[in-house]
């Protein structure tokens, strides 16, 4: 009797499909764990928003400046300075602000932290905001930047979304974005300093776009040196709001001849971050109305 012998086995389409989909799974899986892990830079998560922030009631225009780069004042606005109007910073650190207070004391203007990354508002923000423009101050909301968190343009339209928009009423002044040392990690936030640039613009365009104005930029000359390079690229169109906690506003960053917003003292008297205006009155009502 003839032995009978097994042919070759035959595949149908569908295992040799399931086969090919395996195969290309484990070879991706592969090439994924040679790769290392995502940089700030271009980890969909981090734009997103998704990065936790764990304190924003610590963070406010100036909360790191003083850890990272000191300074001395007394509180009280340089002597020799003419023709400036006196102005404070607020956030959720100070609570209730007594802007009546604030108003007979002096005090003209305002800027009060709306936001920070993607995912936080400052519960004060209704009583900041309105409180000082009732008792007829200029005033203006910022946004304290996380640049690791999310796009720049995705916190500009959080940002307009949450109370940084502006109106031309003559009492709103733009806009401000709070670039300074990270609370929470590196300086510079992982970013490269043309990476920072990036974001810097990316932010700055689309507040431009969504309110027709250009935002004020409050940084340290010491932070921009270090996180952009000192770029240029934005003196001759955003206005400059600069701390520095002594008698001069001293060196600015590359780009700017001078500064708009000097935050000379963080130790004021009823809330302790206060600024002087380079310029008159009417002045500051011109860079409210645009």
């Amino acid at each position: 009797m003839p032995v009978h012998r097994p042919g070759p086995t035959r595949r149908t389409p569908s295992a040799l499909i399931g086969l090919l989909a395996a195969l290309l799974t484990t070879l991706l899986t592969a090439a994924f764990a040679l790769s290392g892990p995502a940089s700030a830079d271009d980890d969909p998560a981090v734009d997103g928003g998704t990065k936790a922030i764990p304190h924003p009631e610590d963070d406010w225009a100036g909360s790191q400046i003083l850890k990272h780069e000191g300074g001395s004042t007394t509180g009280e606005p340089p002597s020799d300075l003419l023709a400036t109007v006196e102005g404070v910073d607020v956030s959720s650190h100070q609570g209730n602000v007594a802007w009546s207070t604030l108003w007979s004391s002096g005090v003209k203007f305002a800027y009060v932290k709306a936001t920070e990354g993607t995912s936080y508002t400052n519960p004060y923000f209704a009583q900041q905001y309105n409180g000082s423009y009732d008792v007829g101050m200029i005033r203006g909301a910022y946004h304290f930047a996380l640049p690791d968190n999310s796009s720049g343009a995705a916190q500009a339209n959080y940002f307009v979304d949450h109370g940084g928009g502006w109106s031309k009423d003559g009492k709103t002044l733009p806009g401000a974005l709070d670039m300074e040392y990270n609370p929470y990690g590196a300086t510079c936030y992982g970013k490269s300093a043309a990476a920072m640039v990036s974001w810097i613009k990316d932010f700055t365009s689309t507040y431009k776009e969504r309110t027709g104005r250009d935002p004020v930029i409050y940084t340290s000359t010491s932070w921009w040196k270090s996180c952009t390079g000192n770029s240029s690229a934005f003196g001759a169109v955003n206005p400059l709001w600069i701390p520095r906690y002594g008698s001069s506003v001293g060196e600015l960053p590359a780009g700017w001849g001078f500064h708009t917003i000097w935050q000379y003292t963080s130790s004021g008297p009823t809330v302790g971050d206060h600024n002087l205006f380079n310029g008159a009155q009417d002045r500051l009502k011109a860079l409210a109305n645009g």
